[in-house]
Order: C-alpha cells, then sequence, then structure tokens
C-alpha cells in the first residue's frame, strides 16, 4: 500500500506522523520505505540526526514531480511505502497524491486548519477521477487533551465527506524531542502514551489495506 501524509498548510506535523508511522509499520513485520517528497527534507534531517543508529526503514528524497511515475521501481519489494508529501499545493503534491492508494491529511484542532485542509481535498478530488479506488482520510494530531476547540473541530471533520480516524493524537513533548534527536517515540519511550497512539493511529490505517 502507498500512503501518501499531505496538506497544503505547514506545520500540520507530517513529517513526524511519516517517520513515526513508519517506524510502527516497520515493527509490525512490514518492509517499509519512507519517501521524502517535501523539498525542505525534513525526513532526511531526521535520518542525518541519528548518526551511526541504523534507521528501522530506508529514507529517500524524492522531491520532483514525478513520484506517480518513479515510485514503483523505488517501492518494488515493499509492503508499505510511506511518502512525507510538500506543504504546498503544487505539481509535486498532485504526483504524490496520483502515486497513493490512501491520502492522510493530517490537520491540527484550529478552524484555520480545518479550513486550509480544503485545498488538499480538492486536489484529492482531481486525482480520483484517475483514480477511482483513491481513499482518503483526516487524522487529527497534537490534540489538547479535554478541550472545546478539539471537541468542536472533531465535530467538524467528521462532518466532511471525507472519514476522520477514531485515533488522534495528542500534543506531548516527547515528539518534538524525538524528531530533534532522530529518533522516534517509541525509541524514546515505547509504553508512553505517544508510542501508544501511533501504535492505534497504525493500525487503524492498516485496515484500510
Amino acid at each position: 500500500m502507498i500512503i501518501t501524509l499531505q496538506n497544503q498548510k505547514g506545520g500540520v506535523g507530517k513529517t513526524t506522523l511519516s517517520l513515526n508511522l513508519a517506524a510502527e509499520f516497520t515493527r509490525l513485520n512490514r518492509k517499509v520505505i519512507l519517501i521524502d517528497a517535501d523539498p525542505q527534507g525534513s525526513a532526511r534531517d531526521w535520518l542525518v540526526a541519528r548518526g551511526e543508529i541504523p534507521s528501522p526503514f530506508p529514507v529517500v528524497g524524492l522531491d520532483r514531480p514525478t513520484v506517480h511515475r518513479d515510485l514503483p521501481q523505488i517501492g518494488n519489494g515493499y509492503d508499505l511505502v510511506v511518502i512525507d508529501g510538500p506543504p504546498r499545493v503544487t505539481e509535486l503534491a498532485r504526483s504524490a497524491i496520483l502515486a497513493s492508494e490512501l491520502v492522510i491529511i493530517p490537520v491540527l484542532p484550529s478552524p484555520f486548519d480545518v479550513w486550509a485542509a480544503q485545498e488538499t481535498v480538492k486536489l484529492i478530488a482531481e486525482a480520483s477521477v484517475y483514480k477511482e479506488a483513491l481513499k482518503s482520510v483526516f487524522a487529527l494530531n497534537r490534540e489538547i487533551v479535554h478541550t472545546a476547540i478539539g471537541r468542536d473541530v472533531t465535530g467538524a471533520l467528521e462532518a466532511s465527506s471525507i472519514p476522520l480516524l477514531k485515533s488522534h493524537v495528542h500534543q506531548r513533548v516527547v515528539f518534538s524531542e524525538s524528531i530533534t534527536n532522530g529518533k522516534t517515540v517509541h525509541e524514546i519511550d515505547p509504553k508512553g502514551k505517544a508510542a501508544k497512539e501511533i501504535a492505534a493511529l497504525a493500525k487503524e490505517i492498516l485496515s484500510y489495506e
């Protein structure tokens, strides 16, 4: 399965989710490759930050608008391909979506993020003309526990034509700490709440296979 995490709004946690999900899929005995399609190269920076610690999965930079043509060869032999998409609506974003079987739209618990996500929804609708089997879901990221805004945004997303994943990821310091140190949350605290949330999210995503 080819999964793209895409939202035209930057700062929604695409790279953090991509890296942690790829690691969790690997823990579930899937052969995974992560494609860094973001020109900022954040996933590649994470790989450098690991230093001599081997990555649980390969990270390949592919930040050009030919992802849908190049991916069959690059992703050959892998069970799951995770694409960390670019933060803007570009030909590169369109190419990444066209390459995908499932598009995950990470959104923060903010009305602005819900509105901004509509640009990505439009791209998915355009791609669906060529790929009728293309699936898409929202993933609520950095939710703050027991807040009204979290509940309001959840309600707004649930009313959308695109389903909202039941597994939410909350705002936790360990996410930024792990990325800074070239680690995943499971490597830092395997029994922590963040690792459990990523595990639940990964399991739900795999139900779309």
